[in-house]
């Protein structure tokens, strides 16, 4: 087990300097004029050729690469090149907003989807054809149009939710709760669809093997059949779908938390992004990379756990 911990860690370090390397390098070859950015048109060269000084972008890129990554390493992500904020204060202000929003609607698609696509496995009939045309949809409809249906029907025809903002739980819980609800919503509701369309095939699938058959055959109940033995052996399918839900959100939430106006990270990084404020675009890449690569091992050590098949040494 902590061998193979030790090896998923190891090969997420590297899979975290290949990114993180990549993206320092394709975010300083890019056309933006930092300096302009900074100063302004009305600059004069000399006042944009000292800014660059100041900055270090006049050093060859290897070398600014290589400090980077020594106070990277250190845990000094920098500070931002626009406002002078600690980039590590910066993130840890904003990403609780975005593992809020990802964690809620993650949980929710968990226990939805579950009920849906077993429901459809088991019953089959006109559940099964609904959550077939759900997993369509949920995959041809964005969260950003479903986002922006909501906001117009819940917010702005019947004024029952906010349309924007987000209030800390610690500040007013019920705030914080109807801020959250229409983000998450968006979210849900095209996660839902087409989890519940994999959970269903998965359940299917366990509900045709041999052992199954024995299991009646022995004598007992299909609720326990159901609950006890075949839930178990689908979980580890059912939890590699929601991790992909997972990955996937944490970068989808960028058009969601764009629209709520929610200060996360995915709108900290468009922003940063938009005036080519690099090194907040680097600690964003670190951050998502870390939180990834923890979710992955975490996804494996759940399956290794339910389904002995899989056990990790």
């Amino acid at each position: 087990m902590f061998a193979f911990i030790a090896r998923r860690l190891g090969s997420g370090a590297l899979l975290l300097l290949v990114i993180s390397s990549l993206a320092y390098f394709l975010m300083f070859f890019s056309p933006s004029n930092i300096a302009i950015n900074l100063l302004g048109d009305a600059a004069t060269q000399e006042q944009l050729v000292a800014k660059e000084i100041e900055l270090g972008l006049n050093r060859p890129i290897l070398d600014r690469y290589l400090e980077w990554l020594g106070s990277a390493l250190s845990g000094d992500l920098g500070t931002s090149w626009f406002s002078s904020e600690p980039i590590v204060q910066a993130l840890l202000s904003r990403l609780p907003v975005t593992l809020t929003l990802v964690s809620v609607t993650i949980l929710l698609t968990a226990v939805v989807a579950t009920i849906l696509g077993t429901a459809a496995a088991v019953r089959g009939g006109v559940i099964d054809r609904i959550v077939q045309v759900l997993g369509v949809a949920g995959f041809a409809i964005p969260n950003f149009v479903i986002a922006i249906f909501l906001v117009t029907v819940f917010a702005i025809q019947l004024y029952l939710l906010p349309a924007t903002g987000w209030v800390p739980l610690e500040q007013d819980p019920s705030l914080w709760l109807k801020s959250l609800i229409l983000p998450v919503s968006a979210l849900v509701l095209g996660s839902v669809a087409s989890s519940s369309a994999q959970i269903r095939s998965a359940v299917k699938a366990v509900l045709e093997k041999d052992w199954v058959r024995t299991l009646r055959a022995r004598g007992l109940s299909e609720r326990e059949i159901l609950l006890k033995h075949v839930l178990r052996a689908a979980a580890p399918a059912g939890l590699t779908i929601l991790s992909l839900q997972f990955v996937g959100m944490l970068g989808g939430t960028v058009i969601i938390e764009q629209i709520f106006a929610l200060p996360g990270v995915g709108f900290l990084a468009l922003q940063s992004t938009g005036i080519g404020d690099t090194p907040v675009v680097m600690g964003v890449v670190v951050v998502t990379v870390v939180v990834v690569i923890l979710v992955n091992l975490l996804v494996d050590l759940a399956n290794g756990w339910l389904n002995p098949k899989v056990r990790v040494k």
